[in-house]
Formats: structure tokens, sequence, C-alpha cells
């Protein structure tokens, strides 16, 4: 363990050194000393209120941290996405538990409680005494907008005592607190809430703080929410000698047992959620932390999935290739629903499918979609630069907003198609309405596959005939024949689609295979270029992975970036950002998705080449080292090992899941073979 020493000017924390919470609406990061680093509300893509992440003077922070010399601990409580760090030196112990809570699942005639926009912050001294302050300083709409500060009476409580109310132009939130003890003979705690000035730091509004002296059996619960705007009263609730009038649902009466209440409610619904998992493989944990994480990236009201709560975090320390990924892109989601449905979770994949044929009954003239929406279904994600934010560790600009979403990336239609097709095998049937849409959809490929494109990188120069766009149309085209075959579907343009498929095939072999190299290229304009996306071909079963064509490319890929690899102590880079021009600039790290990946390539050839096998447990076990404490992936790793990119990431969690359930099922044959 690390000894923290508190400072009065806190550097940023490594992007690695965060938990998330969620409630299916927004998420928060953690960072292991106690502060709320990056939270949006009420939405993922909502401007932030805390971004120290990206800014540690002017971008917000709710901090609960030791006044003193401490080590610390995070972790989840058990199988489920309740985080709880605790601060540890010679003269006591403190806990904080961190949740957005999630609402009691009706049942019978009760009618079902509303979604309380909340972050909770329990404070619990479990042995000793440790001094602790706590700082609660928004930043509104990414720290541009100024607010005001105002404390006033606490209706809620019992207890006489003041809430506070931050109100800027478009948000207001309100902090409260409860007091309780724990155990017999403790004295309830104090606690003083004062005014807080961080101007000279860039904050447009004054925050609060409260030096905390809490000792044994002592636990003071914060609260920071959105106000309620009045609802459905709750007759139900039984308040004190019943003096106090009924309140509405979103405006409850705080309680011990109320507020308890949430936290018990809260983890019961993450473990009930995740015991549902039909896994049995190896790695069980990190697939179900992995699921978890997942879980989190989901908004509940559309359906859709964030590629990442998180916006703008470097994929290299100082530079520039920093993205807003709260947004629900096509090629992210699909991928997840792949994920989720090997689970057994298909009503997670229920709910995307019906978001994406939303999408599909509103394509655009030319038959064609968007390669992401918002997660509200929206099309419009104008991408800007907040010039005033100074960027992680100085990395900048920080953006928000996406200018990919207008892209031509093709491979999207492969992604969509195959989760399409997973669907039916496991999810819910295809209506005949849906099936001429995904008709529709095919006869877009078929029209237009031999388009130039900028593909799953998003490269922001030149379109190019890129290899994995190819391998993904053939994709879309043969799984809509599959579905068609199975399910005895009319496809009058069958013959049609079954050309261009077969042509595309040969294509690629043609054109993306460097003879002289011994291996497939990033496109067909560059094929002496390594590109570690071409690893999806055996899993997506457009080539085995016992091929020679294949397995050379493989074996090129783990060769190190000196001998003309992509490979650097077990992780994967995606290409040579020195060799091709992307467009974007600056240097990036490993790719978690690629190193996944590869993982995977050596799992399908290992099936016929019993040396392959060795080497992807070796590399997944390694991999495994780079998940955080709390078993979270980010987007990159670095040459040292520093968590890179946004956090929590989708795509590497997928692929982690994936990638565990085919090694285990690999290793499993192999053994009773």
């Amino acid at each position: 363990m690390n000894l923290y020493e508190p400072k009065a000017d806190r550097d940023y924390a490594p992007i690695s050194d965060h938990g998330l919470i969620g409630n299916l609406h927004t998420a928060a990061l953690i960072s292991i000393d106690g502060s709320v680093e990056s939270y949006c509300v009420p939405d993922f893509d909502s401007p932030s209120v805390f971004a120290r992440i990206l800014d540690k003077d002017k971008g917000g922070h709710f901090s609960i941290t030791p006044t003193v010399p401490f080590n610390t601990k995070q972790s989840y409580l058990p199988s489920s996405n309740v985080l709880q760090t605790k601060f540890m030196n010679e003269k006591g112990v403190v806990s904080i538990t961190d949740f957005l809570p999630r609402p009691k699942e009706s049942s019978g005639l009760s009618a079902p409680k509303p979604l309380l926009h909340w972050l909770i912050r329990r404070v619990e001294v479990i042995r000793g005494t440790v001094p602790l302050r706590m700082e609660c300083a928004p930043a509104f709409n990414y720290a541009r907008d100024s607010h005001t500060t105002t404390f006033i009476p606490d209706t809620s409580s019992l207890i006489q005592q003041d809430k506070v109310l931050f109100d800027s132009q478009n948000l207001k939130l309100e902090l409260r607190y409860f007091r309780e003890c724990t155990i017999d003979n403790a004295c309830t705690p104090d606690v003083h809430l004062e005014r807080l000035d961080q101007e000279r730091k860039g904050h447009k509004g004054l925050g609060v703080s409260a030096d905390l002296s809490l000792v044994e059996g002592q636990c003071v619960w914060f609260i920071l929410r959105t106000p309620p705007v009045g609802g459905p009263v709750d007759h139900d609730t039984i308040v004190a000698n019943g003096t106090m009038p009924p309140r509405s649902l979103d405006d409850p009466f705080i309680s011990k047992e109320f507020i308890n209440g949430l936290l018990h409610t809260t983890v019961k619904y993450w473990y009930t959620w995740i015991r549902h998992s039909s896994y049995n493989g190896s790695w069980k944990e990190a697939v179900h932390r992995s699921a978890l994480a997942l879980k989190l990236l989901i908004y509940e009201p559309t359906g859709a999935v964030v590629a990442s709560p998180t916006f703008s975090l470097p994929e290299y320390i100082g530079g520039t290739r920093n993205c807003d990924y709260r947004a629900s892109w096509i090629r992210d989601s699909s991928f997840t629903l792949y994920a989720l449905l090997r689970l057994g979770f298909t009503e997670e994949a229920n709910a995307y499918m019906d978001f994406i044929f939303e999408r599909l009954r509103h394509k655009n003239p030319d038959g064609s979609i968007q390669i992401m929406y918002t997660i509200h279904g929206g099309k419009e994600l104008e991408e800007i630069e907040l010039t005033h934010l100074d960027g992680h560790k100085g990395s900048k600009p920080v953006r928000i907003g996406n200018g990919a979403a207008d892209h031509l990336q093709l491979d999207i239609y492969g992604e969509l198609m195959d989760s399409i097709y997973l669907g039916q095998k496991f999810g819910r049937p295809l209506g005949y309405d849906d099936w001429v849409l995904v008709r529709e959809l095919v006869d877009y490929v078929v029209a237009n596959y031999q388009q130039p494109d900028l593909s799953i990188w998003e490269v922001r120069n030149k379109k190019r005939h890129f290899t994995y766009s190819k391998i993904m149309l053939w994709v879309a085209i043969d799984r809509g024949l599959r579905l068609a075959d199975k399910r005895s579907l009319p496809c009058p343009r069958r013959t049609e689609w079954l050309t261009a498929r077969d042509y595309l095939y040969e294509e690629i072999m043609q054109k993306a295979w460097n003879s002289e190299l011994k291996h497939f290229g990033q496109s067909y304009e560059e094929t002496h270029v390594l590109d570690s996306a071409v690893l999806i071909m055996p899993l997506v079963f457009f080539m085995q992975g016992s091929d020679p064509r294949f397995v050379s490319t493989l074996k090129q890929i783990l060769k190190t970036p000196e001998r003309g690899g992509l490979t650097s102590n077990n992780l994967v880079f995606r290409y040579d950002v020195n060799k091709s021009d992307d467009g974007v600039g600056g240097e990036e790290g490993t790719f978690c998705l690629c190193t996944l990946w590869c993982v995977e390539a050596l799992t399908r050839a290992g099936q016929y080449d019993n040396t392959m096998l060795p080497k992807a447990v070796a590399m997944f076990e390694d991999f495994l080292q780079y998940l955080n404490h709390v078993g979270l992936c980010t987007e990159e790793v670095s040459e040292a090992g520093e968590g890179l990119g946004n956090a929590v990431q989708g795509f590497t969690h997928v692929t982690l899941i994936s990638a565990a359930y085919n090694l285990s099922r690999t290793l499993t044959h192999s053994k009773t073979a």
C-alpha cells in the first residue's frame, strides 16, 4: 500500500485509480482517495458538475479525505456496483460507501418507486478516529456556468438543520446530510457546513466544506440530489408522531430505516442481476465484474449503450487523442449485445434491439444509418473544444460531442447484422416488419460494399478500402443470408447477396494480402501496414483460425514493434502510428481491445495448433494484471503499464468476456479430447 500525504493543492489521480458507480441513467468516477472526479447530471451525456479528472483546479469535485497521512483500499461490495473506500492509519479506519440508488422492484399491487437521482456517500468510522475533510464544489455545465450557494432549512429531517442549494442557470443541486450511530453508547456526530471559496482556482461559485472529527460508531450520510419536482404522495411512509404531512415519492422523509434501506435495495438489485449469469467457465470473477461494468453503461430509458461514461480522457498523456465516448456507437453496442447474450442476459439485448430497430425505421434518405447516436436516439453530436479546461495532466484539447458522428464507417453494418443474428438465436424472434428493415439494410450493403470508408479506427483524413471494413461487410451479407435460410424468410435478392458475399471474399484475399510480407494489410492501398483489427477474421467466422494466411498474419502481429510487429510485453498496438497516417496525430498506448482480440485469435488457432493455446492463456493472464484494483478496464495501457483513454471502456470489457468464454471452452474441450 502507498502512503497518501494530504495536500492543499491535490494533483491528478491516475486514470486507473478510480471505481465507477451508476444507476443506468448516469455514472460517477470515484478516486481511491475519496473524490468524485467525474459526474454528469442527470444523464450520461448531460453537462458535468464534477470533472476534476479533466481539470484539477476548476473542474469541480466532491471529496471526503483524511487530513492526516493514510493508506487506502477500494473495492466493490460483493456482486454489486456499490463502491467502498477505506482509509487507514495507526489511529483509525474509516469507510466511505458510494452509490447511486436503484429503486425497489415493484411487486404485487404496490406502486413502483421512482428512481431517485441522488449521489449518496456514507462515512463511517470503523476503528479509532480519523479526521476528515468534506468538500463539495460543483462546477456546472463543464465549469462554464456560475452558480449561487444558499443555506436553507432541510424540511426532510426531524432535527433542525440546514441543507445547501447550488443554483445555476440550467440545473439545481441540493446537498443534505443525515447523522446516525452504528453502535450503542456512541454520540451523534457533529456536522458544521461552511462556505468554501475557490475562486482563485477558477470556480464560478462557492462550494461547501465540513471538517469531521468522527469516532468509532459514528456515521454521516451525504446526499447530493436534484431538487424534487413534486409528484405522487407516499401515503405509506410513517413519520414521527404523525406530525409531518405525507411527502412526495421523489422527496421522501430521511430516516435511519429509509437511508439504510436504499443501500440494501441497491446492493440487492445488483446481486440479483448478476446471479442470473449463466457463465460457469474459468476467470469467472473477471467475467462477472466485466458484466457488471457493462450493465453500468446501459441507458435504461431507451436501451442504448454508451461506449464509456467518461469524456476526453487522453490516449497518451499530453497528447491530442481525447474523445467524448458518451454516445451509443452501433459497433460497440453490438459487441456489448454479443457479450451479454453469451452470459444469458436477454432482457438487455432485447431492449437494445428495440433501440436499434427504432433507428432503422428512421434511416437516412440513402438507406444508411449513422455510426453513433445520442443515448436518446438523436443524430446531432456536434464536437466542441472546451478550451478553458486544462485536460487530464495537461492533455488538450478537452472535447465534448464527437466529430466522427457523420463519418462513413461501413464496418458497422457487419457488427449490427451479427448482433441481430445472435439475437435471433438467444433473444426475441424477429417479426416480419423488422425482417423487411433488415433486408433493406443488407440491400444497402450490397449496393455500397465497393466504397472506401474511414473504418473502425475513425481516421480523420482520407477514405480507404480498409480490410476490417471489407470483412465486416462480408459478415453483414453472410448473416442476412443465414437469417433468411434458418428462419425461411423471403429473400427476393438472394442471388445478388450471394454474388456480393463471394466477390468480397475473393477480393479481400487478392487485394488485402501482401504476398511479400505474408500478412493481411490494413487496407487495399497499404498492405505493408499491419493492423491488429484483422484479428477479427476467425472471430466472425470469415476464416478459420488455422488458415495459413491468418496464422502468418497472427505471427507477424505477435512480433515486437522493433521487429515489425505490434506486440509489446504481451500487449498489442492497433497499428504503427508512424507508418499509417490517420489524420489525428500524436502517440498512443497499446489497445486493450486488440490485446483481447489477439487472445481470442490465438485460441481459435490453438484448436488446431497446440502450441498456440499456452500463448493465449499467458497473454490473457498477463492482461488481467492490467485491470485496475477493482477489476475495471481502461481503453489503452501505456508501455509503462499506466491506464490510458476513457474509463470504463465498454469495448474492452466486451472482448474480455468473449476471450474468457472462448478460451475457457477451448481449454475444456482440449482436456476432454
